[in-house]
């Protein structure tokens, strides 16, 4: 049983449409059990108010609620073979297969944050955020990906950004690995080797000694379960891999191994002197049941396992959900296997992992409705991620995109912040690391990212002072228009417009970025608030 009570508050308006279109009302619950036993299922959706849609939350924010902007390295920082920096892995594929990437575009200049990074902790200092999330490049800091060979100009570099950014007042949270894998160890099998987690260790420890003194948030990991599902199984982002089938458990079992043996380091080693704290960014969508079957909430419950689930499970629960266990197990042994493709913990690893986590690191863009597949004993023969899973996705027409992978659905965001709550064990505190709009067309009066993020931010307000949940941060991505991995420059994400066309990388503030720090500003979505 959670050991958090599930709270909601539903007013006549809170609906969501099915996928037949039939609107469904959230019912009356008859006991403390059944709060219960639907908290770790899937929580009642409520839309952000009983009003319409639009209709922003007047609470003021938290007194120690912090804002905040994010970027990475590999997206904004160019530079890519300068000041002895190693090649990595999205140096590698973007160079070897251009034609992956839109416009065969690419990192080599990107933003050219390299050379112009005090430009940009100017405008986050104008913009006035308490916080300022950014990745460290493993290969500029060590070229060849191990600790016998130091680039201290990679470090140097690192150093007077989050000098600069501590005397601005900035706090700098600090991913050490987003997405942007030395070479040698895409070449030694990537995140299928399980020996990654090992030097991936001897990584972090290094940051830690020489970043420390600068640093109080520590993030190990960015979003494996996007690292595993599209770089290793689907094929959609570097390295491009098509093993769907064993591939994403084999790439989450060392993601996970790899963040647990980082957490263990710090915890021993650095804590005691360095007083800070680490997490690891876990991204997932909400999945919302397409209708009150209990087959299609069932489904729901799946959907979210098999994301979010399979990352923050061994984390905060210990060992992979059950119902990845049995669904991969079965599959597997009906396909002829000899054991589950789904690789299997020792009891000291499950210990290992567990608890390695101090607060909770969330990022979401988007939400699908879930309806229920039966794949359990069809297409045997064929091991696939998305068969284990069983699970049907899809969005509805009449949300707000403009690319596939972001939608405005606040409610969701609120469900989803009431997932995390009530169903991972020590989560005490939860902050959002990653959310943000994306269009195609770089405008500066972008008011759909203002709309966008007004929304977000008002669900998260519910989610805190409705629903009781432990809500203490946002991160907008992005602070720049950046380097949007197979997107390329297509896809616009950031407050600040960058002239990609103009070899100085010009910086633009959008309409966003004055509405972001006037919300800062005020603590305040609206003029003013009731507290």
């Amino acid at each position: 049983m959670n050991h958090k009570m599930f709270s909601q508050v539903f007013c006549t308006d809170n609906v969501n449409k099915n996928a037949s279109g039939t609107v469904a009302l959230a019912s009356t619950l008859e006991n403390a059990k059944m709060l219960s036993l639907l908290a770790l299922i899937v929580p009642l959706i409520v839309s952000t108010s009983c009003d319409e849609v639009s209709s922003l939350n007047n609470r003021s924010f938290p007194t120690n609620f912090k804002f905040g902007a994010a970027t990475a390295s590999y997206q904004i920082e160019g530079g890519w073979n300068a000041d002895g920096k190693g090649e990595n892995l999205w140096d590698w594929y973007t160079h070897t297969f251009p034609d992956k990437i839109q416009n065969r575009d690419n990192g080599d200049v990107a933003c050219n944050s390299y050379y112009k990074w005090k430009e940009d902790i100017q405008l986050l200092k104008d913009l006035g955020v308490n916080h300022y999330r950014l990745s460290l490049s493993w290969s500029r800091i060590l070229p060849n990906g191990t600790v016998n060979n130091v680039n201290q100009k990679g470090i140097n570099y690192y150093i007077n950004i989050l000098e600069t950014l501590r005397a601005n007042n900035i706090e700098p949270l600090v991913t050490l690995y987003h997405w942007d894998l030395p070479l040698v160890f895409h070449e030694l099998g990537g995140w299928y080797n399980p020996l990654l987690a090992d030097y991936f260790a001897e990584y972090a420890r290094l940051c830690f000694k020489v970043f420390g003194k600068y640093v109080k948030t520590w993030i190990t990991i960015n979003e494996p379960q996007t690292t595993c599902v599209q770089g290793y199984g689907i094929g959609g982002k570097a390295p491009g891999y098509l093993h769907s089938g064993e591939g994403v458990y084999q790439c989450a079992f060392t993601n996970v191994l790899a963040h647990a043996k980082a957490y263990h380091v710090y915890d021993k080693e650095f804590r005691a002197s360095q007083n800070g704290r680490v997490s690891i960014v876990l991204d997932s969508a909400w999945a919302e049941a397409a209708s009150d079957k209990p087959e299609d909430v069932l489904a729901a419950e799946t959907a979210m396992a098999f994301s979010m689930g399979l990352y923050a499970n061994p984390i905060y629960n210990g060992n992979w959900p059950q119902i990845v266990i049995d669904r991969v197990g079965n599959r597997s042994l009906n396909e002829g296997f000899p054991a589950s493709r789904l690789p299997q913990f020792t009891p000291e690893q499950i210990q290992l992992i567990k608890g390695t986590s101090d607060f909770f690191c969330l990022n979401t863009y988007a939400t699908s409705y879930s309806q229920y597949q039966n794949t359990v004993n069809e297409s045997i023969g064929t091991p696939d991620y998305h068969l284990d899973m069983g699970v049907r996705s899809y969005r509805d027409p009449s949300w707000s995109a403009v690319v596939d992978w972001v939608a405005l659905v606040p409610w969701g965001f609120r469900s989803l912040l009431n997932y995390v709550w009530n169903q991972y064990d020590g989560v005490n505190e939860i902050v959002v690391t990653e959310n943000g709009w994306a269009d195609v067309e770089s405008t500066l009066n972008d008011t759909a990212r203002i709309t966008y993020v007004s929304e977000y931010l008002s669900a998260l307000l519910d989610a805190y002072y409705e629903d009781g949940v432990n809500v203490t941060g946002y991160t907008v991505w992005s602070l720049l228009d950046n380097f949007e991995w197979t997107n390329g420059y297509t896809q616009k994400l950031g407050i600040v417009q960058v002239d990609f066309n103009d070899p100085d990388r010009t910086r633009t503030p959008k309409e966003s970025y004055g509405w972001y720090k006037g919300v800062i500003a005020r603590r305040c979505l609206l003029e003013s608030c009731v507290n």
